[in-house]
């Protein structure tokens, strides 16, 4: 297992976390995610300690608290020795109230998600959405307090624009609040978005990337083809939310097997593989809901790429530059850059 920490901290975290978005059951639109039980949690959490990952994320909606619960039974007494990361922010019940990033939501929720993971303490603790009905200075004095009176570590955010989170930080540094270490966001070969403006804001700011849906929500695995769009009721047929260009993506993976091919790894070890590689990324939240699934991911942290192969995976995939990006890297002054020997 590779370790860093997360962020500008001195928290040491493997660059592999299990994700438990898939513990518990459920229907609805999740119901296709929802779908290991405490006796097989038990067991993923123990292979991953095996492994030596040292990170767990969850999430106080996931399953309606189910996967908290489940994951504070798996782990029992080994929490002391790993870091545990969960989110504030969707909706809870039907009362209007118990959702969204308020003061009264945000200390609430603490208390809700302490008692079901069953400790006393929160080592990350991230917003999960926007809430576009809170002012930011309420949500940051709210995180503020959760961490001066000890139930949370760390704080961090999910799913927020660069702008936003900016604006956050420069409040945070101005009036002395906990400051913002950690940011879980989507990326992946077929999803680069945030490398325009959420990479370069984090790297400024001392704040770690975990990644979630590394595979696209199981796209990047190999098992959905042009001739089997539906991998055989996978994931991606009851819970589709990830934009991206299939008929692109079909190239890319057809690209990973190959690669594949040439380390004995799987597409889905290449594409983690890839991951691991950016310096942005703190770690990369795997999740599984059956044992075969975790092994072949956790193969990845063992599996160097070369310098060209990276460098082909990094051009097959390269994001179209969005204004103002390439204007800015097309419009500099030569004479200066030549003289300071950049790019």
């Amino acid at each position: 297992m590779q370790y860093t920490r997360l962020g500008n901290t001195g928290l040491i975290v493997s660059k592999f976390a299990l994700g438990c978005m898939t513990f518990g059951s459920g229907e609805g639109a999740l119901g296709s995610v929802y779908k290991v039980n405490q006796e097989t949690a038990n067991k993923l959490v123990e292979r991953a300690l095996e492994a030596g990952v040292n990170f767990f994320n969850t999430a106080d909606a996931y399953a309606d608290g189910q996967s908290e619960v489940m994951l504070g039974k798996a782990l029992g007494k080994r929490r002391q020795d790993v870091v545990i990361a969960t989110k504030v922010g969707n909706r809870m019940s039907e009362a209007l109230i118990d959702q969204g990033l308020s003061r009264q939501h945000i200390l609430a929720s603490v208390q809700g998600s302490l008692k079901r993971l069953n400790t006393d303490y929160i080592d990350v603790y991230l917003v999960h959405r926007l809430d576009p009905y809170t002012p930011l200075e309420e949500t940051l004095e709210a995180l503020d307090t959760v961490v001066k009176q000890g139930m949370v570590r760390y704080i961090g955010f999910s799913n927020w624009p660069a702008w936003l989170a900016a604006r956050a930080v420069g409040l945070q540094h101005e009036h002395h609040w906990a400051q913002f270490r950690a940011a879980e966001m989507y990326y992946s070969l077929v999803g680069r978005d945030l490398e325009h403006e959420i990479v370069p804001f984090v790297e400024d700011a001392g704040i770690g990337i975990m990644v979630w849906s590394p595979l696209a929500s199981g796209f990047l695995s190999g098992k959905y083809t042009r001739e089997n769009p539906g991998g055989n009721g996978g994931r991606l047929t009851g819970f589709d939310i990830i934009p991206f260009d299939r008929e692109r993506g079909y190239d890319v993976v057809e690209r990973l097997r190959e690669i594949g091919g040439q380390h004995n790894a799987s597409p889905a070890q290449v594409a983690l593989a890839w991951l691991l590689s950016r310096p942005s990324v703190t770690s990369i939240l795997i999740g599984a809901s059956k044992m075969s699934q975790l092994q072949d991911n956790l193969g990845a942290a063992s599996l160097s790429l070369s310098v060209d192969e990276l460098a082909e995976l990094d051009k097959l995939t390269e994001p179209r530059a969005i204004y103002p990006n390439w204007f800015n890297a097309t419009i500099y002054d030569a004479q200066a850059r030549a003289a300071l020997n950049t790019r």
